[in-house]
């Protein structure tokens, strides 16, 4: 069975199949990489707390950023965000993301 959680007109924010939830790439608001990303990660407490799980079960994420300068910004929001007992396989690239605002966009994959 698939669970589509808040589908839009091109792609949903998470897809269920069976014991896994994948989100698409989360964006956020805020003028600078730090607000951006602890928009995110909230946007992904959201998401995978109405698949029924939680950032403890991550098993993968994929990080982009518009200036990999701003990797300090995005891990300083990531560790006093992510379970530290529970860290997930991460890869993160610098990366032209979709619009000139937006700085980071992240991803990730969870059981459930």
């Amino acid at each position: 069975m698939i669970k589509r959680i808040k589908p839009g007109a091109r792609f949903c924010e998470a897809v269920v199949v069976n014991n896994i939830v994948t989100t698409a790439g989360i964006t956020g608001d805020g003028p600078d990489t730090a607000t951006q990303a602890r928009d995110i990660v909230a946007q992904i407490d959201g998401l995978l707390a109405e698949a029924g799980t939680s950032k403890a079960k991550l098993i993968s994420a994929n990080i982009w950023l518009r200036d990999i300068a701003h990797f300090d910004q995005m891990n300083a929001v990531w560790d006093q965000w992510i379970d530290k007992n529970n860290l997930p396989v991460r890869a993160t690239v610098e990366a032209r993301l979709a619009a000139p605002e937006l700085l980071v966009e992240i991803q990730v994959t969870a059981l459930i």
